[in-house]
């Protein structure tokens, strides 16, 4: 096959769909690849690279217009949808659910997408999962910047000049963004707590040093593949409750809660922003689908009452070297599993397939 790699135009993202290891991978397995002039610069992979691990550098037209399909990070924008052409795969980001719109404008293209964002929760996928590798590097940067934006140090230290009481940090949810903050935190000596309606994350959590909040009601909680599919105001209000005290006493709040592609649900109100110490920093992981803080702003810094809230979209793509290594890694590994040398298989008895295939022959699938 021919697959085209186009440089991401979001604000903000420096990511890339392919590195020049993952390019040789695919050549290797006899597939050829384009990529657009400048497209690995931001995540600090030149033009050169990727001609000497056997790519052509093209314009992005030429690339769109040769490829057979065009990978990519980002969710696309809907004039970058009408660059292509009927019969394409796109591979990438969707989040149908946020996007219904998007996948219309796909479909009455006459184009194929796989959603890499849909990827099912199965030790199969386990290696193509992007969502996992990258919010891996969220839940580690958010500890950072949380980190930074403090008046104040991580661990205890006893000094000539008094004792420095260690830091205290809340996280809501126990995913892998969470259980990487968890870990990042501990290694920077915080005292940290977490809370999570998915009872079953508790030891997980212990194993990392931290406390576990118990939330009573939890029966109600759907889970589907690991994430939260729907969950109930009455069982936010009682994690509400639980947490208030923890809330209210922590130096850094991070909030990583997401429900199964769609919006994030609402945990921190503003009342309670306005009842945390002065000084205190709220990082929200969660913004670019709505936030878990109500008074959070995607990609904007703001402070209420002392409190400084950080609204990150996108943290994984500040780290666009590792990040971009760690996506094109799942690329190949999907590439390899869903396309052969002829084109992509479309098998829909494949669970793989059938859970990515968001867009098919014009045919919306979700």
């Amino acid at each position: 096959m021919i697959f085209g790699v186009v440089a991401e135009t979001r604000r903000g993202e420096r990511r890339v769909a392919l590195v020049p290891s993952a390019v040789k991978t695919l050549i290797e397995k006899g597939h050829s690849v384009l990529i657009e002039e400048g497209a690995g610069i931001r995540s600090g992979f030149d033009d050169a690279a990727y001609s000497s691990a056997g790519a052509r550098v093209a314009s992005r037209s030429e690339v769109i217009s040769a490829a057979e399909s065009v990978l990519r990070v980002g969710v696309p924008m809907p004039e970058e949808i009408s660059e292509m052409r009927k019969g394409q795969t796109f591979v990438g980001y969707v989040y149908p659910k946020r996007h219904p719109e998007l996948l219309t404008s796909i479909a009455s293209r006459g184009l194929n997408a796989f959603a890499m964002d849909a990827m099912p929760r199965s030790t199969r996928a386990q290696s193509m999962d992007v969502l996992s590798s990258q919010n891996n590097l969220a839940g580690y940067k958010a500890v950072i910047v949380g980190a930074n934006a403090l008046n104040k140090i991580f661990p205890l230290m006893m000094t000539a000049g008094g004792t420095v009481r260690p830091t205290r940090v809340l996280i809501y949810g126990a995913g892998v963004a969470g259980l990487q903050a968890i870990a990042t935190a501990r290694r920077l000596g915080a005292i940290v707590e977490v809370s999570d309606i998915r009872p079953e994350t508790k030891e997980e959590v212990q194993s990392l040093g931290a406390k576990f909040i118990s939330v009573e009601g939890l029966e109600s909680v759907n889970v589907q593949g690991g994430y939260v599919a729907a969950v109930t105001d009455e069982v936010l209000a009682k994690q509400k409750e639980a947490v208030e005290k923890s809330l209210f006493s922590a130096d850094l709040v991070i909030t990583t809660a997401l429900v199964a592609g769609g919006r994030a649900p609402r945990l921190i109100t503003a009342e309670q922003v306005w009842k945390m110490k002065r000084g205190s920093v709220i990082v929200d992981l969660a913004t670019e689908a709505g936030g878990n803080c109500e008074l959070s702003q995607s990609d904007q810094t703001v402070e209420v009452n002392g409190v400084t809230i950080i609204g990150c979209d996108n943290l994984a793509a500040t780290v666009p070297a590792h990040a971009s290594e760690l996506y094109a890694k799942n690329m190949v590994t999907f590439l390899n599993h869903a396309a052969k040398i002829e084109g992509f298989a479309f098998d829909m008895a494949d669970e793989i397939t059938s859970a990515t295939l968001v867009v098919h022959n014009g045919e919306v699938r979700v």
